[in-house]
């Protein structure tokens, strides 16, 4: 009998949600995704230690006007790069997540990390640039994907911020599933949901249905996971990015998976008419738990952004001149 974690292999992408080497290495996801947070873990491990020092070298010696931001980005890409040499698939690299509501700034940072990737002899194919899902995100992600950059757009919390992305003709999307579960436990005062019962497999499970409903071809890689409940009710699922301790849970389970989703013939196959700013920004400010998981969420990413630079400046004084 195959395990939970090869019997999911089977219904759905499976993607690592992690920057450690070694836990993709031994789970062998198809692809994987990072974000500010994991890169400041990983840039922790022994293992990455030369990197920083390496990424502080080169900052340097382009002359660049701010060392650590500079050093970041290549330390950001590196990494993705090492992941790279290890999945067969792709990798998510995120953009500075200060950036969030400024689409211009969006684009070019994109561009310079795509620039960053094929300097290093990099398949820029293989790299998705990963955006917070703001209506400004997702404006810079209908503009690098006609560019030829493929984008995942990441915090989705709202069926508004969901139609925008498909609108938008973005690769990929990672609505949240765990974040979504957290804010509906504190604010319903309950320990927790019946799987079937999630408010974040159900919003994953309503964006999955809409999208195959309209033949919209844009992925859906549900994200954020809390337990393995979570993520069995939503196996069929385009993608799941799940963190290593979930993996080895999964691998760790005999029991029968179930599919859970799967893509019909589209019902509707009329798309409908494109969701406009303001009814955007309606929609979903009404939503009162994406509109505070979006906040936070870009607030967390960019306080990680800014303990990694930290660090990087921190031993850009200690190499000295």
């Amino acid at each position: 009998m195959k395990n939970q974690l090869d019997q999911l292999r089977e219904l759905s992408k499976v993607v690592a949600d992690t920057g450690d080497i070694e836990a993709i290495r031994l789970y062998k996801p198809v692809d994987a995704t990072t974000n500010p947070s994991l890169i400041l873990k990983a840039a922790e491990l022994p293992d990455y230690q030369p990197l920083l020092e390496e990424g502080i070298l080169w900052a340097k010696a382009q002359n660049a006007e701010n060392v650590a931001a500079s050093a970041c980005d290549w330390l950001t890409v590196n990494i993705g790069k090492a992941i790279l040499d290890v999945v067969p698939g792709l990798v998510s690299t995120e953009v500075d997540a200060r950036l969030s509501f400024d689409t211009g700034a969006t684009v070019k940072k994109a561009q310079r990390l795509i620039e960053l990737y094929r300097s290093i002899s990099v398949d820029t194919d293989r790299v998705l640039i990963k955006i917070a899902s703001t209506w400004e995100g997702i404006r810079a992600a209908e503009i690098l994907e006609k560019q030829g950059i493929r984008c995942n757009l990441t915090l989705l919390f709202s069926f508004a911020q969901a139609r925008a992305c498909a609108d938008a003709g973005v690769y990929l999307i990672s609505p949240f599933v765990g974040r979504i579960m957290d804010w509906y436990k504190a604010h319903q005062g309950v320990d927790g949901f019946l799987p079937e019962e999630d408010p974040g497999v159900l919003s994953v499970t309503n964006i999955y249905n809409y999208y195959k409903q309209h033949n919209y071809q844009t992925v859906v890689m549900g994200a954020s996971f809390r337990n393995i409940g979570e993520i069995r009710q939503l196996a069929g699922c385009d993608c799941l990015t799940i963190a290593p301790r979930l993996l080895e849970e999964l691998s760790q389970s005999q029991e029968l998976l179930a599919q859970k989703l799967q893509s019909s013939s589209p019902v509707k196959p009329e798309q409908p008419e494109a969701i406009s700013e303001p009814q955007f920004r309606w929609e979903h400010n009404s939503d009162a738990m994406a509109t505070e998981k979006l906040a936070e969420g870009i607030r967390l990413f960019a306080a990680d952004q800014e303990k990694l630079e930290k660090l990087l400046d921190a031993l850009t004084d200690d190499s000295g001149d």
